[in-house]
């Protein structure tokens, strides 16, 4: 069998961060990362827009790479494109691939981070205005009440490398406070946006310490390492070379300078067109 790597996807850098945990819990697979820098960012955009951008690398994937799977590691395309991809096309692309996202595993074990069922989430517009935490988590876990808070600044600060500086104090701090005064219950804000682990640090200082901060990267690689050992008849079509190559739409060297910050180990990608 001619075994081939898993395709991780985002619009830009932040699916980086998920990508290093998942090689973390998965060292010895081979993936394809492709940022859709010249694009981003996708939070702003119309739904269809993005659809038709997600489209668009998820067939790249399959086309250039022969990816069995490929991760949407991005909220607003998970948002915005997943179930469109997963119920209308890929039954004619190829039935026997599969595209999966970063909202459904979160959903799953989000009330394993919370004692009082009342969590708050922190995310793009796009992503809060598509309710997919709200319908997701309700569909898991109806006893828990879900708050939402869009910070759409704060791709810009971790972009920028401000994320650790004084000037996202004020961003950071305002965000927060919002949602928090949203429900007096919440006890578990979750970083609905895979930019946001940057700035952990920075939103620790304004958080109360009895309320848990939860990233998604470790909780995806735990789920698609899950999702692998139940499903054998996709494993086996994944090569297994611990080879991981890097590809953007926009520019090579910009791409990886701002990278390494979120991967945590050089990048060297290659310039493609979608």
């Amino acid at each position: 069998m001619n075994k081939k790597p898993i395709g991780v996807f985002d619009s830009g850098y932040g699916g980086l961060t998920v990508l290093k945990e998942i090689c973390k819990q998965l060292p010895e697979y081979d993936f394809v990362y492709l940022g859709d820098n010249a694009r981003a960012p996708y939070g702003p955009l119309p739904f269809e827009t993005v659809y038709e951008y997600t489209l668009e690398a998820v067939k790249w994937f399959f086309n250039e790479h022969g990816c069995p799977l490929v991760i949407l590691a991005c909220n607003t395309a998970s948002a915005k494109a997943l179930r469109t991809i997963q119920q209308n096309d890929l039954p004619d692309i190829n039935p026997l691939k599969r595209v999966l996202g970063v909202i459904r595993p979160t959903s799953e074990v989000i009330e394993e981070y919370t004692d009082s069922n009342h969590i708050g989430i922190l995310a793009t517009v796009g992503t809060v205005q598509s309710a997919s935490y709200l319908l997701e988590i309700q569909k898991f876990h109806p006893e828990i009440t879900v708050s939402q808070q869009a910070s759409p600044e704060w791709v810009k600060l971790v972009e920028n490398g401000k994320h650790n500086s004084s000037q996202a104090d004020g961003p950071v701090k305002m965000h927060i406070d919002n949602l928090l005064s949203k429900d007096k219950e919440i006890d578990c804000i979750l970083l609905a946006c895979t930019h946001y682990p940057l700035l952990l640090n920075k939103i620790k200082q304004f958080v109360p310490q009895n309320i848990n901060v939860i990233s998604q990267g470790e909780i995806v690689a735990n789920s698609l390492k899950k999702y692998l050992e139940k499903h054998n008849q996709i494993d086996i079509k994944c090569s297994k070379n611990a080879i991981t190559k890097f590809f953007t739409t926009g520019n090579e060297e910009d791409f990886n300078s701002h990278a390494t910050l979120f991967f945590g180990d050089d990048v060297a990608a290659t310039k493609i067109k979608l």
